[in-house]
């Protein structure tokens, strides 16, 4: 957002140990002080810690929850006739991106890149897209998505059941992050065995 090259930084912070963040903040080096921070979500304590410093500005929240014993059983056998579960292709991102709330800021071309290295299913009726769920490049499963003549008709659950047990047996902890609001997220992923573990936190933060 400056417009400086090599200006994303990545800094590693055990989040019992917040207080190290104070490292960051008393010296110019790393972070030029005089200049906002873009965090994507990053640890409450973090952040509250970076706090002390500068003015939080745009917060959006998000909790993580995991899941440390993905479930086995991934059947569609309860599924009508004319509804299908399938590996999402290349071929498949335009009917997708046309569903992604966030495509003004996304590309296209960022999912057909996904979905060839990374897991992605979607849901077909008759043929057409009704809805879809895929792994991050970060290792998050995220933005299930639904077409709204197909909502509430259980689709997510058989979405996230199998997406959870491949990422797990890819070697990936399965997590995603839910808005503290969403609670037809929280209660799909719980039923699944997926527990909070922390919140974080979206944020522009402005030298005080």
């Amino acid at each position: 957002p400056n417009k400086t090259t090599y200006e994303s930084v990545t800094v590693f912070c055990p989040s019992e140990r917040a207080e190290l963040v104070d490292l960051l903040t008393t010296e110019d080096i790393l972070l030029d002080l005089t200049q906002p921070l873009y965090l994507n979500f990053t640890h409450e304590a973090i952040v509250n810690r970076f706090e002390k410093h500068y003015e939080a500005h745009d917060k959006i929240t998000g909790d993580v929850y995991v899941c440390d014993n993905p479930p086995q059983d991934d059947s569609t056998d309860g599924l009508p006739p004319d509804v299908e579960l399938v590996r999402l292709q290349p071929e498949h991102m335009k009917a997708v991106h046309d569903l992604y709330p966030a495509s003004d800021i996304e590309c296209r071309e960022v999912f057909e890149k996904l979905v060839a290295e990374l897991p992605a299913y979607g849901i077909f009726v008759e043929g057409q897209l009704a809805a879809w769920m895929v792994q991050s490049y970060y290792g998050a499963m995220f933005s299930m998505q639904t077409r709204p003549e197909f909502r509430r008709k259980g689709y997510g659950i058989y979405l996230a059941r199998r997406l959870t047990k491949e990422v797990a047996a890819r070697g990936y902890k399965p997590f995603v992050v839910i808005r503290p609001e969403n609670d037809a997220s929280r209660s799909l992923y719980t039923k699944l065995g997926f527990e909070k573990r922390f919140r974080t936190v979206r944020a522009v933060l402005r030298p005080r």
